[in-house]
């Protein structure tokens, strides 16, 4: 029994962020019913690399029954609205207006069904010069001005995993759980319409270099693996060419890199160097006086070094140091070709008990989810 068992979840998704969404509410204990067209998800064909399957379909959608329906049909849409006319929650990321063409105006569910809490989610919203705009999330990465702080000087990049799609889906998540907990306090128990959009969940986690460009009319620099306004925070190399990146956070950790670790009290007192501001304004000469110091040692002995003192510092890891990395959680998925061992989840409470999640088949729960909400035509 997970905290949102007796909740009903009907998600017409595809690709990242609804079944990012709908993939959580199935971890805590909701009923998730998966709509997907009859070829599938288009997710489902990402890549092969998990026992022949995607591994954005894994990741995203174990927990879930799997029901592939025609929205042109109208039997298909008749067991649509049953389904909706049962649920707690309904969820869609189709292009904006589809639902609507299809009979199934978010506005109109809204008075049919006042109880549902029904989020859609889109590029760019319900509203604005963009909204019919096709978007993807490296597309929306670049329109926001994230790519621009990404990279190193002119070799703009974009973050490695889809950040785009994961920022909406955690941001409709929380607004989901939002409604429902609003509903059980509302004596009428009114849903909710949710509008969630790429386009601004991402642009508002970018509200720090938004605000510095805006009000402090500075931009920051993309400096790779440097931070844009923090002295010294980056990655440097070590002897063995293996690198490991530190962060100073305030002047007694700067004095203390000085004279534990480099054994240079003098440097923590440099007038170049005095203070986070003066560090940054002469970045180039602290990275290479710093550099100097890190390509004398191993990073297995620079490591003990800045432990010691007590210096933030993480290893600049490739995908191998984090398959095996000893502080990793895991979770078990249980897929149509094999049981699979993901990375656990962020959070872990003290109610959480072990559960192997099903990954479904296409269309595996369409019979009993059509006998289910099957509905004789009344004469």
């Amino acid at each position: 029994m997970g905290d949102l068992s007796g909740i009903t979840v009907v998600s017409l998704e595809q690709a990242v962020a609804a079944p990012y969404v709908s993939g959580r509410l199935a971890e805590a204990g909701a009923r998730v019913i998966k709509i997907e067209r009859p070829e599938g998800d288009f997710a489902r064909g990402y890549d092969q690399f998990v026992l022949g399957q995607s591994a954005y379909f894994v990741w995203l959608n174990a927990g879930k029954e799997s029901v592939t329906l025609d929205l042109r049909d109208d039997n298909d849409k008749a067991l649509l609205r049953n389904m909706l006319a049962t649920a707690d929650v309904f969820i869609q990321n189709l292009a904006p207006g589809a639902l609507a063409r299809l009979g199934f105006d978010p506005e109109l569910l809204r008075v049919q069904h006042p109880a549902l809490v029904i989020c859609s989610i889109s590029g760019y919203g319900e509203e604005g010069p963009y909204q019919l705009q096709k978007a993807y999330d490296l597309l929306i990465q670049a329109e926001t001005g994230l790519c621009s702080i990404t990279g190193i000087g002119e070799e703009l990049t974009r973050v490695g995993v889809s950040v785009s799609d994961i920022s909406a889906g955690m941001t409709a998540y929380q607004s989901i759980l939002q409604a429902l907990f609003a509903r059980e306090r509302d004596p009428d128990r009114a849903g909710r319409l949710i509008n969630v959009s790429l386009f601004h969940s991402t642009a508002d986690w970018m509200n720090v270099p938004y605000l510095q460009h805006r009000y402090g009319h500075f931009t920051p620099a993309n400096h790779g693996l440097k931070h844009p306004s923090i002295a010294p925070y980056g990655a440097f190399t070590c002897s063995d060419g293996k690198a490991v990146l530190i962060s100073i956070q305030n002047e007694r950790e700067w004095q203390a890199l000085c004279e534990q670790v480099f054994q240079n009290a003098g440097l923590a007192t440099d007038s170049r160097f005095q203070d986070n501001a003066a560090r940054v304004a002469h970045r180039q000469a602290l990275d290479e006086l710093v550099g100097q110091y890190f390509i004398g040692f191993t990073r297995d002995h620079m490591i003990k070094l800045l432990d010691d003192a007590r210096i933030a510092f993480g290893r600049l890891s490739d995908l191998d140091d984090l398959q095996h990395h000893p502080q990793n959680r895991y979770r078990k998925i249980e897929t149509p070709a094999g049981v699979v061992e993901a990375l656990g989840r962020g959070a872990v409470t003290s109610s959480d008990v072990p559960v192997t999640l099903k990954l479904a088949a296409l269309g595996e729960h369409n019979h009993p989810l059509r006998v289910e909400f099957h509905k004789p035509q009344e004469d």
